[in-house]
């Protein structure tokens, strides 16, 4: 993160960054010397690495939940509906509310309420006779999903130029505008969502051995679906609300994981969500810095990396067939 800070249209010295976000953070030493360079690493860059770091990790810690809770490996908030509940959400406050607020929601807000409402609707329809069924949750997202993507499609056609720029931006996925003030909120709810989920390890784990094992051991199957696609829901809907729909990251870095430490939920949320922070402080990096001084969206980035991944990865694992 500090490498990440350092690097950009115009570089700072590593010592540098020390210095000033340790002033910032503790008061200890002296004030930067340079306002410019105080602007650069302490509004502009820290804010934007750590939302990076937030976004990463939210993504990826949701991504290995759903692949087990619906028990498909290629699950993520992409085929639940999720990201597109949240990408219609910004895009009606982006066309329709000039970008300013629609009915009272800005654009994080709209896309936040816009992955609620996917996921209500994923829930209720993922249901059969009061219980919620892996296969139907996944068609039904992916049905939700194609709904809400037709409807997105439809709204972009009043939009124009200037609005379609800013459509296509957000829905590839950007932390360029962090500020401060968003960081309190998806912080807590990061953190508090992992920790959560990751007190969920065990029956997570008994989730994999099939519904008739986790039943026989006393695990109310249906009620911790439910219980782990809101907590889902919730994440997902916030990192989004910020960052716009970036796809891959909750397919990969799960896999990463379990490829180098199994499939334990007690340790595998923690690393996926560190992994997933780190990956995607590296992915903003790239995106700033390849073509500077202009930026790439960050879901052409994951993207790319992404897709060759999973190309390796069915040629490896056997055991996806």
């Amino acid at each position: 993160m500090i490498v990440a800070i350092s690097v950009g249209a115009v570089n700072v010295p590593l010592g540098e960054v020390w210095s000033i976000v340790l002033h910032h953070l503790t008061g200890a030493g002296a004030a930067p010397s340079d306002p410019a360079l105080d602007q650069i690493v302490w509004n502009f860059r820290t804010p934007r690495v750590v939302l990076a770091a937030l976004v990463g990790a939210g993504l990826a810690v949701t991504g290995a939940v759903l692949q087990t809770v619906v028990s498909n490996p290629l699950a993520d908030p992409t085929v639940l509906g999720f990201s597109y509940g949240a990408t219609l959400g910004a895009v009606l406050v982006i066309t329709l509310g000039g970008g300013t607020a629609l009915a009272g929601l800005g654009v994080p807000a709209a896309a936040f309420a816009g992955a609620m409402v996917a996921g209500a609707l994923v829930f209720a329809l993922g249901q059969r006779r009061g219980r919620l069924a892996p296969t139907r949750l996944v068609l039904a997202g992916v049905a939700v999903g194609y709904v809400l993507l037709s409807a997105t499609s439809f709204v972009q056609l009043r939009a124009t130029p200037t609005e379609l720029r800013a459509v296509m931006f957000w829905m590839l996925g950007s932390v360029a505008g962090a500020q401060w003030d968003q960081l309190p909120t998806v912080t807590a709810v990061v953190v508090a969502t992992t920790v959560l989920l990751s007190l969920f390890g065990r029956r997570l784990n008994v989730l994999l051995a099939g519904d008739e094992s986790a039943t026989a051991l006393g695990v109310d199957v249906s009620r911790l679906r439910g219980v782990l696609l809101v907590l889902s829901a919730l994440l997902t809907g916030t990192v989004i609300a910020v960052a716009g729909g970036i796809g891959f990251v909750g397919l990969m870095i799960p896999h990463l994981v379990r490829l180098t430490t199994g499939a334990d939920h007690r340790r595998l949320l923690p690393l996926t969500a560190l992994l997933g922070a780190v990956y995607l402080v590296l992915v903003d990096l790239l995106s700033r810095t390849l073509t500077r001084p202009a930026e790439l969206p960050l879901g052409i980035l994951t993207a790319l990396l992404g897709a060759p991944f999973f190309l390796w990865l069915l040629r490896r694992d056997k055991g996806m067939d």
